[in-house]
């Protein structure tokens, strides 16, 4: 979760948006996660816990478009920018650990678009979210990656990476 949280800020800076609040919803967007794996109840049991905790409900709809299951609508900033760096950050930091360093480091924007196009590297990553995330952005692929890719590289020592 670090990983988006970091994501979310550094876009945060660049959109001129508020990056503890935009950080918080990288920070929370998955903490139920282990919970509740099932996408019947992902992140839906997550909201229901903010909701009782008194959360705003801004910031919950915000986690909720991090997951097209939801449908909930991504039509601000955030909610598009917690859809487009979340399944990248997984990519990035799986294509860390085949690093021979296994660091954030040794990791280039070429290296992550070749593992995009290696199927069977990080199964589970959605791809096409990836680029759909990118595009609903409006920001450039490559220039999407160099942001999140940044901002991992950023909290390498705390992600151990």
């Amino acid at each position: 979760m670090l990983a988006v949280e970091a994501s979310m800020r550094a876009y945060a800076r660049i959109f001129n948006e508020d990056e503890d609040w935009w950080g918080i919803v990288g920070l929370l967007h998955d903490f139920d996660y282990e919970k509740y794996p099932d996408l019947k109840d992902h992140p839906f049991k997550g909201a229901d816990i903010l909701r009782q905790r008194g959360y705003p409900d801004d910031l919950i709809q915000t986690i909720l478009a991090h997951a097209p299951h939801t449908d909930t609508p991504r039509d601000t900033p955030a909610k598009k920018t917690i859809f487009a760096v979340d399944e990248l950050c997984g990519l990035i930091v799986a294509v860390a650990l085949v690093k021979p360093n296994k660091s954030l480091a040794e990791v280039q924007i070429k290296s992550v678009k070749k593992k995009m196009k290696d199927k069977s590297f990080a199964r589970q990553v959605n791809r096409e979210e990836i680029y759909q995330g990118a595009e609903e952005l409006g920001v450039p692929f490559d220039e999407h990656i160099g942001t999140v890719l940044g901002a991992l590289q950023s909290v390498s020592k705390q992600l151990e990476l």
